[in-house]
């Protein structure tokens, strides 16, 4: 078995989730739907043999800036770095796509993520404080400009 990286639909998003403990069943197939709605939106989902186990979605915030909006990883698949392959997926499509950075928010309570972020060239660049530490948001950029 190997795993796949495709172009998936709101439908593997929603398969992904019910899977991945970090979420709560506040997002479903309308409200992904009607993020995505009228933008120029990328799901990508990593597939394990058949069975969707990770998506990266996303889409556009104007001509210039790609917001990456959610993401998740079948806890089973994590140490196979599926959500680095997916992010890097996104990052040469919004590139292809003529991006010039990618916006992405997490939370101190996914320590891997920030890790990640900041791995890969990520800087922050704002906090949304919604009272408590664990539930407040760290925005970050990432120039994607091809020089």
């Amino acid at each position: 078995m190997t795993y796949q990286f495709v172009e998936g639909t709101v439908e593997d998003i929603v398969a992904v989730l019910a899977l991945v403990p970090e979420f709560d069943n506040s997002i479903t197939a309308t409200t992904i739907a009607e993020r995505l709605a009228g933008k120029s939106a990328l799901i990508l989902v990593a597939k394990y043999d058949t069975a969707p186990i990770g998506f990266k979605v996303g889409y556009s915030l104007n001509h210039d800036e790609f917001y990456s909006w959610l993401g998740g990883v079948v806890p089973l698949h994590r140490e196979m770095k599926v959500a680095s392959q997916l992010r890097q997926l996104q990052e040469s499509w919004a590139v292809a796509q003529g991006f010039k950075a990618i916006k992405v928010k997490s939370m101190n309570q996914f320590p891997n993520m920030l890790h990640m972020l900041i791995a890969s060239g990520y800087h922050i660049c704002g906090y949304d404080n919604n009272g408590a530490t664990t539930n407040s948001k760290i925005a970050f950029i990432k120039n994607i400009t091809q020089t």
